[in-house]
């Protein structure tokens, strides 16, 4: 019986080594491992995996497909819904998505859809040159995407392929969005999957321009009007960093846990043939729980510094992945659980010395369902460091809205767009962490789909 198998494991990197390096943590399976894992899922008439994917990804058929060794196969079925299996594979939550609904996990262990979603994505990377040309007949007309994470190069890549002629604008220097910037080295490597995803994106003709910052270099309105583009999708993704407005958040050492990974990641500050400005100090208090924090709190350690994550409910709220939290525990990450910062505490100089806290205790579930936090009278204390990095969520740039005439945001900030991405103005189109401020991956891909879709149905009406 299939599900007499036991889970197939993942080889990692050595926990020790690992700590010091940016190399790639998780190696993922080989051939036979996939195979042997494929092996073990039910192949279930009502497959609520499926259900429980944000872009319903049809996952029996792709892994039986695995089990065949049809790998190309495989890939197509994937590809139906998702355009970036490698990425997905490495950074979904799929402990709370296909692998959390999967039948297996009621008694045992879930097959690991993840891991095999990765293999068959880095099978189709390794394999792109023999893959044949899609044959696509251009149409003519022309429509701008603005942002080139998940959610620009999928709703581009839909586009293409239908017929348009695309072309993507990005302000920073390099192509991938948070996955560049965003997303550490160890966990998503940039040339090895990110550059070369890229490269598939652009084999379909879609032209991308940097250094290109919408609403300052070139307005909405200038790429509609002057330039010529019919339709516009905005996928500029939630770049803006919160605060939490505390006594001593402006002394030098503290940062955005953006501000940090942009550093390393983009800028690779972790490479010493760079000379970007980084300064870790010896001790480095991260305050947060979701996978920003992880990645931040795990990206200070590999740079030498002790390394702690200051949050303020228990292990059971933290909302970053399980693998990650695992993975930092092992790498020697401190957590300190229920507290929160109250103050941060600078010499005479205006450098960071430490960080004042206080701690919680959880009441009552809030609005979200999670207990709420409440501080414990008189618990004071302090924690000594030399740099604090806020990774408290972040929100969309008000560049657009303050730039474009008749494009609503919420009080968030979020751009207002209905389920098929269509904004208050017409024409233009949005999806991804610009409209549901940070999300994940798979969900931007999701939304960028969706619009080109919808794009295509409102140009062909036009």
């Amino acid at each position: 019986m299939a599900n007499k198998i036991p889970r197939v494991p993942v080889r990692e990197q050595e926990p020790k080594v690992r700590a010091a390096n940016f190399e790639e943590v998780c190696y993922g399976y080989n051939e036979e491992e996939a195979l042997l894992e494929a092996s073990r899922c039910l192949n279930c008439k009502n497959p609520r995996c499926v259900a429980a994917c944000p872009v319903n990804i049809r996952i029996p058929d792709f892994i039986h497909q695995v089990l065949e060794g049809n790998f190309a196969e495989a890939a197509a079925v994937i590809s139906q819904d998702s355009s970036l299996p490698s990425v997905c594979g490495r950074v979904c939550p799929q402990e709370s998505q296909c692998e959390g609904s999967c039948v297996l996990g009621v008694k045992g262990e879930p097959v690991a859809i993840g891991k095999l979603e990765r293999f068959v994505g880095d099978w189709k990377i390794e394999n792109a040159d023999r893959m044949p040309a899609p044959r696509i007949e251009r149409n003519g007309r022309k429509v701008a995407v603005i942002g080139s994470g998940p959610s620009g190069l999928a709703c581009a890549s839909d586009l293409a392929r239908m017929g348009y002629e695309v072309k993507i604008f990005e302000a920073l220097h390099k192509v991938g969005g948070v996955l560049v910037y965003g997303i550490p080295e160890f966990r998503l490597p940039k040339d090895k999957i990110v550059a070369r995803e890229v490269e598939a994106v652009k084999r379909l003709g879609v032209e991308i321009e940097t250094d290109v910052i919408v609403g300052r270099t070139i307005t909405i309105d200038e790429l509609m009007n002057e330039e010529g583009y019919e339709a516009i999708f905005i996928g500029s993704g939630a770049g803006l960093p919160r605060f939490m407005g505390i006594p001593g958040e402006n002394l030098n050492g503290v940062l955005s846990a953006n501000e940090f990974l942009t550093r390393t990641n983009l800028m690779k500050a972790y490479d010493e043939e760079y000379d970007t400005p980084i300064y870790v100090g010896k001790r480095v208090v991260v305050v947060g729980g979701g996978n920003v924090a992880m990645d931040a709190v795990r990206t200070a350690k590999r740079l030498g510094a002790e390394a702690t994550i200051v949050y303020r409910r228990s292990e059971k709220e933290l909302p970053a992945r399980a693998e990650e939290v695992h993975h930092a525990k092992e790498e020697g990450i401190e957590f300190r659980m229920l507290t929160n910062p109250i103050s941060i505490i600078g010499d005479e100089r205006g450098w960071v010395t430490g960080i004042r806290c206080i701690e919680m205790e959880l009441g009552e579930p809030d609005a979200s369902g999670r207990r709420s936090p409440v501080e414990k009278a008189g618990s004071e204390f302090e924690i000594p460091c030399d740099v604090v990095i806020m990774a408290l969520g972040t929100s969309p740039n008000p560049l657009l809205k303050m730039t474009t005439s008749g494009l609503e945001t919420n009080r968030k900030g979020c751009l207002v767009a209905d389920e098929h991405g269509a904004t208050t103005r017409e024409g233009i189109f949005a999806g991804g962490d610009a409209v549901t401020g940070a999300a994940t991956v798979i969900l931007a891909m999701g939304a960028g789909r969706k619009a080109a879709r919808a794009i295509d149905e409102y140009l062909k009406n036009k």
